[in-house]
C-alpha cells in the first residue's frame, strides 16, 4: 500500500512547477476530523465505539501499577490523572532543562520511569508505552493546544519547521507538499489533510491499532522513498513540535480515529 501511495503521489505532482508553501491561516485551520467521512466521525464521536479508548482504558490500569525497583506507580507521584494530568499533553513537546532541548510525551513517561520508578524504558511503538500516553492525551481532550509557547523551543520550532518545508526522497517531496498546498484532495483513495496533529495517538484502520505520531511521519517519509529517522530522533522531535505549534488553540481529540 505504501508502495502504491509513493506511485499516487508521483503522478499526482508529476510536471507541477516548484510549489510555493504557504502557511494555513489559523482561521482556516481544520483538524483531521473534518477531512473524514460520517462513518469514521461516528467511531471518534462515540467512546463505547472507539477502539482507541480500549487502550486508554488499559493505560489506566498502568497507570496505577507499581512497577520498577522503587516499587512506585504514576499514581503515587502525580495521584488522580483526571486532574493532574489535565492539560499536560496539550504542550508536549516540551523543553526539559536537564537535557536542554524537547521532549516528547513518550519520552517524558519513560524518563520518569527510569528517574522516578527505577524501571527500564518502554519501547517505542510499545502497547504499554501507547496505552500511557493514550492515557495521559485523553486527559486533554477538549484542551486547547499550547505547544511551543516556551521561548526555550524557539530554536526547535524552527528546526522543525524547515524540516517540513525540506523535500526528500526519490519523489523530492516536502510535508508542505501535501498537507498546505493540496489538502482536501485524496491520495491513494485517502483524503489529504493539513498535517493538524490534534489526536495522537490515535486509531489507524490501516494499522488496526493505536500508533503515535512519529510512526505517522515515518510512514510518509516511506512513502516518498526516503530514509526515515529513528524513533526519538532529534528531528522527529523537532518535526513533531513544529506540527504540534502549528496547531496550537486548536482542541485535543486523544484517542482520535483515521482511515
Amino acid at each position: 500500500m505504501i508502495l502504491w501511495r509513493a506511485i499516487a503521489a508521483a503522478i499526482l505532482f508529476a510536471g507541477i512547477p516548484a510549489l510555493l508553501a504557504g502557511e494555513i491561516p489559523p482561521d482556516a485551520r481544520r483538524s483531521g476530523y473534518s477531512f473524514m467521512g460520517p462513518d469514521t466521525r461516528a467511531m471518534q464521536d462515540d467512546d463505547t465505539s472507539n477502539p482507541g479508548m480500549l487502550f486508554v482504558l488499559d493505560g489506566e490500569t498502568l497507570w496505577r501499577k507499581k512497577t520498577g525497583s522503587a516499587d512506585k506507580s504514576c499514581a503515587d507521584c502525580h495521584g488522580d490523572a483526571r486532574s493532574s494530568m489535565k492539560g499536560v499533553a496539550a504542550r508536549y513537546p516540551a523543553f526539559d532543562k536537564a537535557l536542554a532541548r524537547p521532549v516528547t510525551l513518550d519520552q517524558r513517561i519513560n524518563l520518569c520511569r527510569t528517574n522516578h520508578q527505577q524501571a527500564t524504558p518502554l519501547p517505542y511503538e510499545s502497547r504499554d508505552i501507547l496505552t500511557l500516553s493514550a492515557f495521559v492525551a485523553h486527559q486533554s481532550r477538549g484542551i486547547a493546544i499550547t505547544a511551543g509557547e516556551d521561548p526555550r523551543l524557539a530554536p526547535f520550532v524552527e528546526q522543525g519547521r524547515k524540516l517540513y518545508l525540506q523535500r526528500e526522497g526519490q519523489l523530492n517531496l516536502a510535508c508542505t507538499n501535501c498537507h498546505d498546498d493540496n489538502f482536501d484532495k485524496r491520495l491513494a483513495g485517502s483524503p489529504i489533510t493539513q498535517a493538524q496533529p490534534t489526536g495522537y495517538p490515535l486509531y489507524r484502520l490501516e494499522w488496526q491499532t493505536l500508533g503515535s505520531l512519529e510512526r505517522r511521519l515515518r510512514s510518509c517519509m516511506t512513502g516518498v522513498r526516503a530514509q526515515a529517522y529513528e524513533y526519538g530522533a532529534p528531528e522527529l522531535v523537532a518535526l513533531e513540535l513544529y506540527l504540534m505549534s502549528r496547531a496550537r488553540g486548536m482542541p485535543m481529540e486523544t484517542p482520535a480515529i483515521r482511515p
